[in-house]
């Protein structure tokens, strides 16, 4: 769906729509050919004499089989319309519109998994599947329908392997961030890292809560939150009395304990590293600087504003 390709599809809309011109075309000067040789049949039948019963049963015979070839180029006419439908040319501009809800569709969480099939049909023409044995690897080439050819390398299975299994990072992602978020913020931040299931999907809080089910993982209960030993970097800030900053770099400065299991998501600590020594003398080096006066400095410059 990329702007080249946007531009091939619509080069190929076109040729289709002109290829479908030239075949009605064809049929409609079939059509006139024979509805005229079946007009200048009758007219050949009215013309002779009813006497001449030879002659007359032949050019009957005549007109009968015009009328019929007028009446199968119909038929043909009809058939190809109804094949076709309505044919409407899409403008480039459609196109691109058509680009751009296809990507927002496709990454939007609501779409249903149908659907996406049914995009995937429409795009796709046919897929070639090949084995590397060399390399390991199985080879796919997508024929898309408008033209562009993709080629895909995979990881080849090995005997004994689950191809679906969940990736041992998503795995333990999954079992820190279930500590202090519910499974629909889990599955937004695993897409946002870019993590898909074994399968190839995106995930969804049902994805989620079947993973948490199958590997025992305990969920997230926000009316417990007050007693659970886990929070998240707001939480514990609030907890120690300084700022998400400040407790920030302490972390990274390695004073305070805490876990980031992604990249692009929540930092998750222990209620239990935010009463060790360390974190108290963070506290008291913040209560410290808060306290301290501004003390005068001789040679700074100051300046006498006007009153007037």
């Amino acid at each position: 769906m990329e702007p080249a390709a946007i531009e091939a599809a619509v080069i190929a809309h076109e040729e289709q729509a002109r290829q479908v011109d030239e075949v009605l075309s064809a049929l409609q000067r079939d059509l006139e050919a024979a509805q005229y040789s079946a007009r200048r049949a009758q007219k050949q039948y009215d013309a002779a004499d009813p006497e001449n019963r030879l002659v007359t049963d032949e050019l009957e015979r005549r007109w009968n089989q015009s009328l019929q070839r007028v009446h199968e180029i119909e038929s043909q006419i009809r058939q190809h319309r109804d094949r076709q439908g309505p044919l409407v040319v899409a403008t480039r501009e459609e196109f691109a519109d058509l680009a751009a809800d296809l990507e927002s569709l496709w990454h939007d969480p609501g779409t249903d998994e149908r659907l996406k099939k049914r995009v995937i049909r429409t795009l796709i023409r046919d897929v070639v599947v090949d084995v590397d044995a060399p390399a390991s690897e199985v080879v796919l080439v997508i024929h898309w329908k408008g033209g562009v050819h993709t080629e895909l390398r995979l990881p080849r299975r090995r005997r004994g392997q689950n191809s679906t299994q969940t990736p041992t990072e998503v795995l333990e992602a999954v079992r820190v961030l279930a500590r202090i978020c519910p499974d629909r913020l889990i599955a937004g931040v695993l897409n946002r890292n870019g993590l898909l299931t074994g399968r190839g999907n995106r995930w969804t809080q049902e994805r989620i809560t079947a993973l948490r089910s199958h590997h025992h993982i305990p969920c997230y209960r926000a009316d417990q939150r007050d007693g659970h030993p886990w929070m998240n970097l707001t939480e514990a800030s609030e907890y120690l009395g300084v700022s998400a900053r400040t407790l920030r770099l302490a972390v990274a400065r390695g004073e305070i304990e805490a876990q980031h299991p992604l990249a692009d998501g929540p930092w998750v600590f222990n209620r239990d590293t935010l009463r060790t020594a360390a974190a108290t003398a963070l506290v008291e080096r913040v209560r410290s600087r808060n306290r301290q006066p501004a003390v005068p400095n001789t040679e700074q410059i100051t300046f006498d504003f006007s009153s007037t």
